[in-house]
């Protein structure tokens, strides 16, 4: 496997990433919206034990629509999960949804979301995202030409993260990896982590007792342009959380909302026959568990430091390797 030009999920043709974000008077907080090609399918894997997310149970390959219209990542904990509304009447202006009858425009956006805790830490517990902030957000990514560059750091549902406890600046990472003569495989993550990065050759600092009350969350998108059928996609992202137990310690607490996303836009077929599909299946849920290791530290590297009413957090003082 080798690096992807650009080295992030916008390396997979077809997706793109947008942000809305407030960090002014008492705001510190905002929203990433993943808008993947029309006929994506998705999956999702929810690992930690205090989720706040949205729609995920329509992504269960048991369940009637295998097909994602974008994926909603947002701060303000619960409350911020309204933005996904907003991604969501952006998708339906635009014609994009499970059509629900014989008339155009009549569909359902299909627009899964999972939020990280960041409540209070801009000053003010109300100041959360709303649903026009998630409406921009998934404006912005419609905006962007393919492939563009991904912002990183702390911007997005990335505004108000923390790490380590919440001693350290968190914020949003990506990667890419790409199979040679296969698919690409991206990431994108929200690092708002109770434990800390895990850095080869990096000490990693003794966290309190009270570390894995503090009320967390790293969330994360995986997307390939590989074709998957849903339970294939739900096992990449059953994959992918690999990634995170390699780059963040403790990772899936009961404190942690640590949720995986996965999207397979389709373009690229894998083998038909069985043991050459297992194989390639392995390889490509192997580089998902790498894309997501590398997005996290991304994610904690590109983290600048941002006044909050409580404190000025540090960034993480080891770079990632």
């Amino acid at each position: 496997m080798e690096n992807a030009p650009h080295g992030s999920i916008t390396d997979v043709p077809g997706v793109r990433v947008g942000h809305a974000q407030r960090s002014d008077e008492g705001w510190l907080t905002g929203v990433t919206v993943v808008l993947p090609p029309p006929g994506t399918v998705g999956g999702v894997d929810v690992r930690g034990g205090g989720p706040g997310t949205h729609e995920t149970d329509a992504l269960d390959p048991r369940t009637l629509v295998p097909t994602v219209d974008a994926v909603v990542l947002t701060g303000g904990s619960a409350f911020g999960l309204v933005s996904a509304h907003g991604a969501q009447r952006w998708c339906a202006e635009h014609g994009r949804g499970f059509p629900v009858s014989d008339r155009p425009g009549e569909v359902v956006p299909i627009v899964p979301a999972a939020a990280v805790f960041d409540l209070g830490r801009g000053g003010v517990f109300g100041h959360h995202p709303d649903e026009q902030m998630g409406y921009d957000a998934t404006a912005a990514a419609a905006a962007t030409p393919e492939h563009a560059p991904v912002a990183r750091g702390t911007v997005g549902a990335g505004t108000g993260a923390a790490i380590a406890a919440q001693r350290f600046k968190g914020g949003v990472g990506t990667a890419s990896v790409r199979i040679s003569g296969g698919p690409v495989v991206g990431a994108i993550a929200v690092v708002n982590a109770a434990g800390a990065p895990v850095v080869p050759g990096a000490p990693v600092p003794d966290l309190p007792p009270w570390a894995t009350t503090e009320l967390n969350t790293t969330l994360a998108v995986v997307a390939t342009d590989a074709a998957l059928d849903p339970s294939e996609v739900s096992r990449t992202a059953t994959a992918a959380h690999d990634g995170l137990a390699r780059a963040l310690d403790p990772v899936h607490t009961l404190a942690d909302g640590d949720t995986v996303f996965a999207l397979a836009t389709g373009r690229l077929e894998l083998p038909s026959d069985r043991p050459a599909r297992v194989t390639s299946l392995v390889a490509l849920q192997a580089a998902a568990a790498t894309a997501v290791r590398l997005a996290v530290l991304d994610g904690v590297t590109r983290a600048t430091a941002v006044h909050t009413s409580r404190v000025d957090l540090p960034v993480w003082p080891h770079a990632p390797a």
